[in-house]
């Protein structure tokens, strides 16, 4: 039997309805997968390649001949936002099979959940915090709804492999089996991964059955790159504005200032041309209605809108067609690019990227007398990597898991004691740690997390030895935003009469002015207490009130394509002119310090740099290894690209190259190094006794294989 005779009736009659030409191939063989074996499946592809119909044809025509008896489909998505945009299009798709689609997230209405809750049946859209909440303090409800499930979705799920999210969903997959006591089948839907056998792995933690990820050609794109420069700031805004107009849009930023400073300035430059006001902002600090307008506004087929954005318009969130992706700056991955890349040329097949960088005039690069590794401009030269990476080489970064996970190990010992109520030692200990992310964990190692927490009042022991959790740990988990894995800011509502329109992570005093959703405000009022900001509109660019940016880790692969752009002779033809005398004279600053030579420069008498072009995790793990010679030394960085070290003492050449060589090839143990002060962004480490972070950033965080693969004594 051919894939469409294989689906049931009702989705062979919309597939008609819908006028369907044939099925795409990654659509035939999910069909193929799902309905004739037992394994998990991946589907691996494109924007707009039929990911969610593939998964879904076979799976309702699955449910449509076995009917479950409660929900049958579980669907987790990681923003709410997407789950708003999935949940119409899967409504459509429905509407022949009499199954029903509910969304359950934090602002979802009561009486929608109810109706699940009467009738648990069809399929479920919820956050990974939303299913936290209900396993951990609605445990009764979640076998109600979910004991006859079937299949599990997971929509973005290259966005949960390697994070700190994906570790939790992973805990919440195998706790919602326990629970329910079967093991529904999973199916992973991604965009372009370079690594879809890893992921498959990953996708099938914990469960019995293999992930199968079928070989899909996939649809060919046609890509147009450029990169270009603005001189000044004005040049710059100008730009963007020329860059944006009469095309539907998306202009990616990495910081929220920097999309809020876009789109006030777009907003201003419009109104000083006499052009309409087609520009918004989308970013986390946007509040949900004003991000669900800006949404449904890009979906205009009638004006070309233009929406900056952070990582919140990366995934899959469907804001029209798309005919152009601009991006200010630089993204800090292969895996980031591509993302955004993708969002535009669903109806072409035409993706078309333009990066564009903003160099002011009182730059320090223009400095003749800086550094040369301050003259030399790491940005645009990181931008190009990217892109030689992805189209020339194939390349996008593997997968990194965490060995130790200590703070999610805290985390799921609350949430999981919260459901029990009180459980045995020997019980915890036997539910946690044979949770597949913990499976590289000591019960040694969970008896001393234990003790601290006990210590600290987050569990407690009754006279029986039971543990349960404690004063301190029912104050944390009572908060709401103790169902994150991920660090929440202390935020302030901004508002304007009635409405909200988002949020700062400060307090401003009355009298100030700050711009939010790519307009600037007045604060008229201020609520400490209710954490409540009123404000008032007003002309003008204001300030922006987000401060401080997390360390980005990037690939070793990426800092060495970024040496060898700088020491060939290549010709880049998507490098505009400006770009390209930027470049080119970031080249010769480059081999004029003798850096396609050599990795040790003299910066002054008796001061060296080390320059080993490797990733942010060997660069820190070089350092330590200095630290642990007794070489005083730092890590420089560039616009939060880690660059160099920087040796803090005297030395000579020579002492400092032998003390290279022993590092290179000496034979050390991460827990051998001594860390110092170390930097670990992750939320909840303050409830991890200090020998167990320590322990989690050697094996995280410390990488001496790969350090001494990458450490090129031969060029210094």
């Amino acid at each position: 039997m051919n894939a469409f005779s294989r689906l049931a009736p009702p989705i062979q009659d919309y597939i008609y309805k819908n006028r369907w030409e044939e099925l795409r191939e990654i659509q035939v063989a999910s069909i193929d997968i799902i309905l004739n074996t037992a394994n998990h499946l991946l589907l691996c592809s494109g924007t707009a390649s039929g990911k969610t119909e593939a998964a879904f044809l076979p799976i309702l025509t699955d449910l449509y001949n076995h009917p479950s008896q409660t929900v049958g489909v579980l669907y987790i998505s990681p923003l709410k936002a997407l789950i708003n945009d999935q949940f119409e299009r899967i409504r459509d798709l429905l509407v022949e099979t009499d199954m029903p689609v509910y969304k359950w997230h934090g602002d979802v209405a009561d009486s929608h959940k109810n109706k699940l809750r009467k009738n648990p049946k069809g399929i479920l859209q919820i956050t990974p915090e939303s299913l936290e909440s209900m396993l951990t303090f609605r445990k009764q409800e979640a076998i109600q709804l979910f004991s006859d499930l079937r299949y599990i979705i997971i929509d973005e799920v290259h966005y949960f492999v390697g994070e700190n999210r994906g570790i939790q969903l992973l805990c919440l997959l195998q706790r919602l089996e326990r629970l329910i006591g079967i093991s529904p089948r999973r199916v992973g839907l991604s965009a372009t991964i370079g690594n879809p056998e890893q992921v498959g792995e990953w996708l099938a933690k914990g469960s019995p059955y293999p992930c199968v990820v079928p070989e899909v050609t996939g649809e060919k794109r046609i890509i147009h790159l450029a990169v270009d420069n603005a001189k000044t700031e004005n040049e710059f805004y100008e730009k963007l504005y020329d860059l944006s107009l009469g095309k539907r849009s998306i202009i990616f930023a990495n910081s929220r200032s920097q999309v809020e400073l876009n789109i006030a300035h777009l907003k201003l430059l419009a109104h000083r041309k006499k052009t309409p006001d087609i520009y918004y902002a989308h970013h986390g600090n946007v509040s949900g209605g004003l991000r669900e307008y800006a949404e449904h506004q890009m979906k205009n087929k009638e004006v070309k809108n233009v929406i900056g954005a952070t990582v919140t318009l990366e995934l899959g969130i469907d804001v029209g067609a798309l005919e152009r992706i601009i991006e200010a700056g630089t993204p800090y991955s292969v895996s980031s690019f591509v993302q955004r890349l993708g969002r535009s040329g669903r109806k072409t097949g035409i993706s078309e990227m333009f990066f564009l960088f903003q160099k002011q005039e009182n730059d320090n690069t223009e400095q003749k007398n800086a550094e040369f590794y301050i003259q030399i401009d790491w940005d645009i030269i990181l931008c190009m990597a990217l892109i030689e990476l992805y189209t020339k080489d194939k390349w996008i970064e593997p997968l990194q898991e965490a060995i130790l996970p200590y703070p999610l190990l805290y985390h799921q010992t609350m949430c999981i004691l919260t459901s029990r109520g009180s459980m045995t030692p020997r019980e915890l200990a036997e539910t946690v740690l044979t949770l597949s992310p913990f499976q590289n964990i000591s019960q040694e190692d969970y008896k001393i997390l234990l003790r601290y927490l006990i210590a600290i009042e987050q569990i407690e022991q009754d006279e029986e030895g039971n543990l349960l959790v404690g004063i301190e740990g029912e104050k944390t988990v009572s908060r709401y935003q103790f169902l994150t894995v991920f660090e929440n800011e202390i935020e302030y509502s901004v508002r304007y009469e009635s409405r909200e329109i988002g949020t700062i992570n400060k307090s401003v005093p009355a009298g100030e002015t700050l711009i939010l959703a790519g307009s600037s405000w007045k604060v008229i009022e201020v609520d400490v207490p209710e954490r409540q900001i009123f404000v008032k509109p007003i002309k003008g660019i204001s300030k922006s009130y987000w401060e401080g940016d997390d360390e980005v880790i990037i690939h070793t692969k990426v800092l060495k394509k970024m040496k060898e752009i700088l020491s060939s002779e290549k010709d880049y033809p998507y490098l505009q002119a400006n770009a390209k005398e930027r470049f080119l004279n970031s080249k010769r600053i480059f081999q004029r310090a003798k850096l396609d030579q050599k990795g040790i420069v003299l910066l002054s008498d008796h001061c060296y740099a080390i320059f080993p072009f490797m990733g942010t995790k060997s660069l820190k793990t070089l350092e330590h290894m200095l630290h642990h010679h007794h070489i005083s030394c730092h890590v420089e960085s560039r616009n939060r690209i880690s660059l160099f070290i920087h040796i803090d003492q005297e030395i000579s050449y020579p002492q400092l190259l032998e003390v290279l060589k022993t590092i290179q090839t000496e034979t050390i143990l991460p827990e051998a190094l001594d860390v110092g002060d170390m930097t670990i962004q992750e939320k909840n480490i303050q409830y991890v006794p200090k020998s167990l972070l320590k322990k989690h950033y050697q094996q995280d965080y410390i990488e001496i294989q790969q350090m001494q693969k990458n450490l090129d004594l031969s060029e210094v």
